[in-house]
This record gives structure tokens, sequence and C-alpha cells, in this order.
């Protein structure tokens, strides 16, 4: 994976990537080491309305590590990637207007622009291109609503302006906003372009969370551009989580819990959570994956969260005189994979203080939510079964320089903006499908529009029923070891699912190099 690496974000951008840029757009300060981490601004509806102007942002700061940023103008200033806070059947107005500015040096990798109506700006994807995916969220794959096929949005244009209701029976949970622009979203998300997106009503769904304090934690990623070994970060809401440096601090008030809702929103992790008092790993109750609430809570002392997946669980402050910590354990991702090593992301800490770091607690009481989406579909038979499998070809000594998901039966291929979708459906199927992972690292299967149920991992009946939009499938172990498996029930009921939209792996680098196509989901009765 490492050689790839460096062809996507060295060779497409040269040398001199965007040093030589003008920016007429910078990106916010970010906090400083060891601070006190602090929920993100939020912007919430007003009377069924969100409405909201963004500009995306570019700088480099003194460490070299290249910014990205969806700049809001708020109360305390221009803010960085503010939490979008909804409710069920609200609007949402969000202007985007692309302030990237280059000077004529850089070198971008062009791609092959779609047959399909551009929506937005004309011109091809480049590394200042830029776009919007509203991860997890149940929209339908429209222009100006959550289509990321053929959305441009140029730089030094008047911008785009994203207008979409949220589904009336949308789960209350949380989601995440993000670039989707072919063959750099890696680049941007990995210069911290990326936020929250919250639709209230968790508390009438499992009032267990109800009055608790809730917090909003984004764990972001960046490598240094050009790459090279070692400099490296997580960042929590944009803290900087560095080994051998002053680490961000949780504060919590003593004998209280409260609500956690954590975004995975790096470039590759497998984050493997736990929260450790005085070395020793706490239960939590899950409440929540992907967004979408659990049939039943359930307790847990670790959780796995792919790139892209959310938890959302609530937890319990230590008492007076533990060492607490919020950290990420080793996760092993392959022969060819990155190693995700244990890491400190934030220490916790008393204080009678903390509720000034969130703006928001979950109320008692409010207007009933609409819980038709969490049926269990698994006792329904299935329409269609299919088999997808990803897949990795190598370049020598030096690692996979092509990645591939492949429905089984079609040509191994590359993802091109031109092609024809590689599964055909309709509104009303509901399909199992059985994705393997024929690689020798793991990846991370995800699917726009729509949450899948887990039926079976490794050919064995999933100990839990739960629907996700992402999912982890680890890696071959080579030759005399069966490939592992996940079995998932696609329900295609919804109307919002017709349309032509994506399914990938969400570690983004894989995603930019090809390793996804296109689901073309038409109208019911569709001969």
């Amino acid at each position: 994976m490492k050689s790839a690496r460096i062809h996507l974000l060295t060779a497409i951008v040269g040398l001199s990537f965007l040093s030589a840029s003008v920016h007429a757009q910078n990106c916010p300060g970010r906090p400083q080491l060891g601070t006190v981490v602090y929920d993100p601004y939020e912007i919430t509806s007003v009377n069924g309305v969100l409405s909201a102007d963004f500009v995306m942002g570019h700088s480099v700061d003194d460490q070299g590590f290249t910014h990205y940023c969806y700049d809001y103008k708020g109360t305390r200033g221009i803010v960085e990637a503010p939490t979008l806070r909804l409710n069920q059947g609200d609007m949402l107005k969000l202007g985007v207007k692309n302030e990237i500015q280059s000077d004529g040096s850089t070198t971008a990798m062009k791609m092959a622009p779609t047959s399909e109506p551009i929506c937005g700006d004309s011109g091809a994807n480049t590394i200042s291109s830029t776009n919007v995916h509203f991860h997890g969220m149940n929209v339908p794959p429209k222009c100006h609503q959550d289509d990321v096929i053929n959305t441009l949005i140029q730089p030094g244009t008047k911008g785009f302006q994203y207008n979409m209701q949220i589904p009336s029976d949308q789960p209350p949970g949380l989601y995440w906003y993000h670039p989707h622009i072919h063959g750099f979203a890696e680049f941007q998300v990995n210069g911290g372009a990326a936020g929250a997106l919250i639709v209230n009503g968790m508390e009438k769904v499992r009032p267990e969370v109800s009055g608790l304090t809730e917090r909003v934690f984004v764990v972001r990623q960046q490598y240094l551009v050009p790459w090279i070994p070692g400099p490296y970060q997580l960042t929590l809401n944009y803290h900087q989580a560095v080994f051998g440096l002053p680490l961000p601090i949780i504060q919590m008030k003593p004998g209280t819990k409260e609500f956690w809702r954590v975004a995975n929103a790096t470039i590759q992790d497998f984050l493997v959570l736990q929260l450790q008092y005085n070395l020793k790993a706490q239960n939590f109750e899950l409440i929540a994956l992907d967004g979408y609430p659990l049939s039943q809570p359930r307790v847990e002392n670790s959780i796995i969260i792919p790139p892209a997946g959310r938890a959302e669980f609530i937890v319990e402050a230590p008492t007076a005189g533990e060492a607490a910590s919020f950290v990420t354990n080793n996760y092993s991702t392959g022969p060819t994979g990155n190693p995700d090593l244990l890491q400190t992301i934030a220490n916790i800490e008393l204080s009678t203080e903390a509720d000034k770091t969130s703006s928001y607690t979950e109320p008692v009481s409010g207007p009933p939510v609409n819980t038709s989406r969490l049926v269990d579909v698994t006792n329904k038979p299935a329409t269609t079964q299919r088999k997808l499998f990803f897949s990795e070809e190598f370049g020598g000594t030096n690692g996979p320089i092509q990645f591939y998901i492949t429905v089984d039966g079609q040509q191994q291929k590359v993802f091109e903006a031109d092609e024809k979708p590689a599964i055909t459906t309709q509104v009303g199927a509901m399909e199992d499908w059985t994705i393997e992972n024929r690689a020798l690292e793991t990846h991370a299967f995800h699917i726009h529009q729509q949450h899948f149920t887990v039926l079976e991992v490794d050919g064995k009946p999933a100990a839990h029923h739960d629907m996700m939009d992402t999912i982890q499938i680890p890696f071959w172990e080579g030759p005399g070891n069966p490939y592992h498996s996940v079995k998932l029930r696609m329900d295609f009921s919804d109307p919002n699912t017709e349309g032509t939209y994506l399914f990938h792996c969400h570690i983004l680098l894989h995603e930019d190099l090809g390793m996804m196509h296109k689901i073309l989901v038409q109208p019911a009765g569709t001969n």
C-alpha cells in the first residue's frame, strides 16, 4: 500500500504540490497541543430548515501539513467543519464555494469525464475540484442532493447549492460529510475536510441517553504531503494526538455519564476504541452504529470502527485518582496493509468545568420520531444472491499497485467515470451480497444511499444483525487459508435508492485508485 500512497499523494501533484499556490481562503488555526477538547461548532435547523454557506479553503501549517477545510462564518468568526444538526423531515440548504486556487504550477491528474449530465461546474476532476458526500444519509443520488458521480464544484466559480430534505424516516444518529471527488478524495480528507451531521431524536428510540450530556468527537488522520514515512498524526476534533507530545484532554464531571458520538473520519485507520482507567478497559453501553440505533443496547469494552464508521455509546466518568485515557489499540491490516498501532487519543480528566466543553444535552422528552426504517428484514426472502470480492494487483516487491472490487463473473477492472453500472436492480428488490476479501490487507466495504443488515461473518450467523453502512473484511492469510467474508442483506424498498450511485472500499486511497463501481437501481417493475 505504501508504493500506491506515494503514487497518489506525490506523483499526482509533483514535489512542489501546492506550496506555490495562491490561497484565497486559508483554514483556521487548529488547537494547541495538550489543550481541552471542545465539541465542534454547531449549526442547528430553525423552523424545519438548516441554511448555511461553506467555503472550501486550503493552507499549509508550520509543520508542513496541508489543510483542506469547510470554513463557516459563525458567531465565533471563521470555524472549521461545523456539526450540522437537523430533525427528521428538515430541509438542508448548504451552499459550497470552492476557493482552492493555484497559480498553474501544480500538476494534476485529470480524470475522464462521465457521459452523464454534469451537475454544477463543467471541466475535469482535478486536485482543486471538490464536492460533498453526505455519508450514511438515505437521500436520493440526484443533482443538488447526494450525487457524487457527476457533481463538480470548481475553484473560482460562484459555488454550488445543495438542497435536500432529510427523510422523514431517517433514523436519529450520527452521520458525516466529506469530499468525494474521484481521484482526490483522500487528498482532501487527509487535509481535514470532514464534519459531523446529526439527526436528532436518539432519546426517543433509546431512552437510555435521555438527559445525558452529549459529546461529538471526530477522529481524523493526516500524513505529510508529499508522503514520507513517519510524519503522521491522529487528531480529535483537530487536536493532535501524537506519541511523546502533550495529548488532548477530555473533561468529564465526577460521577456522571455522557453520551459519546464518535466518527472515524480517517483516510484508512481501523480504530479499536477503548476507555482505559488505570490501564483497565472499561465497559460502555453501545447505543448505535453508523447512525442507526441498535435494537437493544449492549455492553462492550472495545469496539472496532472501520474508516467512515461511527459508534455512539454511553460512558461513565472515572473516579478521583484514576488515570483515564481514550485509546485505539493495535489492529493488524495484513502483510500489505499499513499498521494501525496502539495510540492514546486523549487523556480524560475530572473537572467541574466539563459542562462548557459541550453545548448539547439529549432532551428528556421531545417530539416522536419515525422508526419505520428500523425493521428486521432477515426473515424476508431474498430476490437475488450476489458475490463480490476485493483483490489487489502487485508490482514487483513494492506492494500492491492496483485495487479492485469485482462482481463475481465480471471482468476485474478499476472504476472509470464513464463505466456502465456493475450491478443493475430495481426498487423493491431484497438482495443478499456475499463480499469476500481475496487481498492480503483488510478492506472496508461501503455503499451509498442505504444501510445493509449483517447476516453472516465468515459463513456463520452474525452475532448481531446490526444495520450499518460500512464494514471491515479482514485480510486473507494466504494460500491454504479461506477468504474472509461477510453476507449482507440489501433492502432496496426505499424509493430514495432509485438512481445510480457507488459502492467501494472506504480506504480512500483504494477508492481513488479504482476500488469502486456503480450500481443502478431502476424504478419498480422495470423490464
